[in-house]
């Protein structure tokens, strides 16, 4: 196992309270994911070895949930909206402009760590479509210029410009 001895020390509270759990995979996923910020594969197979799974098991249902990243993500999470309110109102014209900004496509990470681009089916922010999200912050009615403006000052804010 890579992940350092210190670091796996982290997950040990989780498996001790839900290896044991029957039904308790995705929860112990999911709380794997926030302390690493992904599912490292080391950490998959930790897992699998703690719970009496197979990692071929754990990997199954942590590729098959959409919640779960199989690698790490850049400091600023954008998940842009495709629901029906903001697709009627110009999200894929939003997403193209951040994509084309970033240089990155859907599911991808910038070069310099600082953004990945998810696209969402829907982030209940009907009201203000269409809309993205960075780090759980939601920013609506936007337009391409909008979207972009946003992500200039993040990277500005970050020196990275």
């Amino acid at each position: 196992m890579n992940i350092p001895q210190s670091n796996i020390k982290l997950l040990e509270p989780v498996l001790k309270e839900f290896s044991a759990v029957p039904g308790s995979l995705i929860t112990i996923l999911q709380k794997a994911q926030e302390i690493y910020g992904y599912l490292p594969k080391d950490v998959i197979y930790y897992i699998a070895e703690k719970t009496g799974s197979t990692p071929a098991e754990v990997m199954g249902v942590a590729t098959f949930y959409s919640q779960f990243r199989l690698e790490p993500i850049g400091k600023y999470l954008v998940m842009s909206c495709q629901g029906t309110a903001c697709h009627v109102n110009g999200s894929e014209k939003v997403f193209e402009a951040v994509s084309e900004y970033l240089g990155i496509e859907s599911g991808k990470t910038t070069a310099d760590g600082l953004f990945t681009l998810e696209k969402v089916a829907c982030l209940g922010c009907c009201s203000i479509a269409p809309v993205i999200m960075i780090n759980g912050e939601a920013f609506g009615n936007l337009t391409p210029e909008k979207a972009i403006l946003i992500l200039k000052n993040l990277r500005e804010k970050e020196g990275a410009l």
